[in-house]
């Protein structure tokens, strides 16, 4: 077997990284939920489990659309990598929002991060590169598919 990071490796350590995360995300909500009066958890802890299990599944669905790249495999690799790393980061940025607990919405004005704010640019220049990397990476395995089918 090829020590090479191969486009399908990727999606599968990504798949059971996210997967993890998810298992113990949940742990931590149910935590939250056993010891809060209310009997609930932080909205991003709640947002952290659901979201890192949607993107385990998201990743496997990604690696079955990988034969079908009409790129190199680097550029298979890349196209594969791009949506993955922002699933990763969005997964960590909603861990975060948990630990920190300081928003209920990273969106609304004023983008807080713990005790302090960032820049309007800063986060919606983040979800434009989040949208195309996501967008893009997958749009090029999905033309590969529709362009095998022809």
């Amino acid at each position: 077997m090829s020590t090479a990071v191969t486009a399908e490796t990727l999606c599968l350590l990504a798949a059971g990284s996210f997967f993890m995360t998810g298992l113990l995300t949940g742990w931590w909500k149910y935590r939250c939920i056993a010891t809060s009066a209310e009997a609930t958890a932080p909205v991003y802890v709640d947002i952290a489990h659901r979201a890192a299990l949607m993107y385990a599944f998201s990743a496997m669905l990604i690696r079955e659309f990988v034969p079908y790249s009409p790129l190199s495999a680097t550029g298979t690799l890349l196209a594969v990598a791009a949506p993955l790393l922002f699933f990763a980061l969005a997964i960590a940025t909603y861990v975060l929002h948990g630990i920190l607990r300081d928003t209920d919405n990273q969106l609304r004005n004023p983008h807080r991060l713990g005790n302090g704010t960032l820049p309007g640019f800063a986060i919606h220049g983040f979800m434009w590169l989040l949208a195309l990397a996501e967008i893009g990476g997958f749009a090029v395995l999905l033309w590969g598919f529709l362009k095998s089918m022809t």
